[in-house]
């Protein structure tokens, strides 16, 4: 196999033209390459620098989960630290944990953030929602989004061999300076919810609202678990 380290984005693209095999950790595709025989050609984006940037609003894809540090919201911090062992940490990427895990445990934070996905094809970088990046699993050059006012994040202790622990994340955005607006996203299963709400009143008022979106098909003890975290959000950014 030979593995090309473009520098710029499009170098990137033409390996991509030439039918490179994307690989950031290789920690998803390692065995299967061993099993089922390794490309001729890949290409990896850890020399790119769009793909490497760690900042207060974007996040490359091919940033290694254990660079994730506080420049970024907690909610995708805090999520990049529950991921897997430190030696997978250190390994693993961002795009490969959204574009090639069945788990995607930054996907709820990214979708809390509302953020959106710059994503590399050979004819060129386009932006992109997550929903189309979780279909089609395009290359993932980077995340944007603006800065929250707070965020929150929780995963739950996995059971050995059970259902992927339950991830809730959140993040509370303020529109035209004033009003605030809620997203929380679940991982439920292989599932992952969403649901939005202005916040105009009290804690109870925006769990009642989310109730009528998406998340309200969660199961009850979902809930026990998004409750207290958009009540501790609401309440400690004074939306009392």
């Amino acid at each position: 196999m030979l593995l090309r380290l473009p520098t710029s984005v499009p170098e990137a693209q033409q390996c991509l033209a030439d039918g490179a095999v994307p690989i950031g950790g290789a920690t998803l595709v390692w065995a299967a390459w061993q099993r089922d025989g390794f490309p001729e050609l890949a290409v990896s984006l850890r020399e790119v620098p769009e793909a490497n940037a760690v900042g207060r609003e974007a996040l490359g894809g091919a940033v290694l989960l254990h660079r994730v540090d506080a420049t970024v919201p907690d909610v995708l911090r805090l999520a990049a630290a529950t991921i897997g062992t430190g030696a997978v940490r250190r390994t693993a990427t961002v795009g490969g944990n959204i574009v090639g895990s069945t788990l995607r445990c930054l996907l709820p934070p990214a979708l809390a953030l509302d953020a959106r996905a710059t994503v590399l094809e050979p004819d060129g970088v386009r932006e992109a929602d997550l929903a189309e990046v979780v279909a089609k699993r395009p290359v993932l050059l980077g995340l944007r989004w603006r800065t929250p006012l707070a965020s929150a994040y929780r995963k739950l202790p996995a059971e050995p061999g059970g259902q992927p622990p339950l991830v809730v994340a959140s993040a509370l955005h303020t529109e035209d300076g004033e009003r605030r607006r809620l997203r929380v996203a679940v991982r439920d299963g292989y599932d992952v919810l969403t649901g939005t709400t202005r916040c105009g009143t009290g804690a109870g008022d925006a769990l009642d609202a989310l109730r009528d979106t998406a998340l309200g098909d969660l199961p009850a003890a979902a809930w026990e678990v998004v409750r207290p975290q958009v009540t501790g959000l609401l309440e400690g950014s004074g939306q009392n």
